[in-house]
């Protein structure tokens, strides 16, 4: 196998804040590229955070020993992904964007290899895919305005609060929007306490579910806050890979799986079904990212309830097409082998 790589920069529309940063209008993606003996190539993405302790260079400077590992564990069998996965996973530990991209390209290649796209690999069905939410970033209330004017054509909306200005921001959405489904994300923004107190005028705003109130290891305070909230806890941040999702019981009533947290497209089958063990509910979320990346997290789609795979749709120059979000926040599926992804 032959694996090269490339920055790519990824201008978002408007600026992307969060809670707890504000973030650079411009991202740093790393494309990986596979490429078997026949000449036949398979395409992943490493939407590096910082949050998660990688940038783009972070991932360029691990790839080469990722590319070694990788095929000594292929031993000339590209199919054997569990084998390879595992052996990128021991060899490096965390990286988790960086090891995504391999798993994604990997992916891509078996199914331009067979002739299937990779969601019907896994033997699903795009039908039962569940419309996406569009995020509304943190701004100037007027910015969020035009923002949520410019998302129009979407159901779901999802709201980043963790500010003062919170019951502002929801009271102008709802003047824009009386009848769609809000959604909010704290990213980790609050105390349990504050959370207990705020929880209730979200409720007032017809808020469907909260995610990610408290720091990620704050699982007293999710419980509490769990206990006492009528709205569904979502964890984000606390929940990485499968082996979080134990914890986790009791504490919240979902997870929310990432490709770039969770490190392969494997492990995010396996946090699917050990959250249904447990009797969560599971939604599927991105990074901002380009198409290439959305596209992966959309092959597993049909296997939550909730996803958020608006990443590609909030740049101002996605550099490839392929499956994704509608216009309407239903899912696109690939009828073209793997991830079904071309450049733009």
């Amino acid at each position: 196998m032959k694996l090269t790589f490339e920055t790519i920069e990824l201008p978002t529309k408007h600026a992307f804040n969060i809670a707890r940063e504000a973030a650079p209008r411009t991202r740093r993606s790393v494309l990986v590229r596979i490429e078997d003996r026949d000449g036949v190539e398979g395409w992943g993405e490493a939407p590096a955070t910082p949050y998660y302790g990688e940038t783009a260079e972070t991932v360029t400077a691990i790839m080469p020993h990722l590319s070694a590992v990788a095929a000594r564990a292929a031993g000339g069998d590209l199919f054997a992904l569990e084998r390879i996965e595992t052996a990128l996973e021991r060899s490096i530990g965390r990286n988790p964007a960086a090891r995504v991209a391999v798993s994604m390209a990997l992916h891509d290649l078996l199914g331009k290899r067979l002739g299937v796209p990779i969601w019907k690999l896994w033997g699903l069905d795009p039908a039962e895919a569940p419309r996406s939410s569009f995020t509304i970033g943190i701004d100037q209330p007027e910015v969020m305005r035009q923002k949520v004017r410019e998302a129009a054509g979407y159901d779901i909306l999802k709201i980043k609060v963790g500010t003062p200005r919170d019951r502002e921001v929801l009271q102008m959405i709802r003047d824009e929007a009386p009848e769609k489904t809000i959604r909010v994300d704290a990213n980790t923004a609050w105390t349990a306490k504050e959370a207990i107190r705020r929880i209730p005028m979200l409720e007032e705003y017809g808020v469907e579910f909260v995610e990610q109130p408290l720091k990620p290891d704050d699982l007293e305070g999710l419980r509490l806050v769990r206990r006492r909230s009528r709205l569904p806890i979502i964890a984000d941040e606390s929940c990485e890979v499968a082996a979080d999702v134990a914890r986790l019981a009791g504490a919240v009533d979902g997870v929310n799986i990432k490709l770039a947290k969770c490190g392969s497209l494997r492990e995010a089958v396996r946090i699917v079904h050990a959250a249904r063990a447990h009797g969560m509910s599971v939604m599927i979320g991105c990074m901002v990212e380009s198409t290439v990346g959305i596209a992966a997290a959309v092959q597993l789609a049909p296997l939550v309830d909730y996803a958020d795979l608006d990443g590609a749709a909030l740049l101002a120059n996605d550099p490839f097409s392929g499956p994704g979000l509608a216009d309407d926040g239903s899912l696109r599926f690939n009828d073209d082998p793997g991830l079904g992804v071309t450049r733009a």
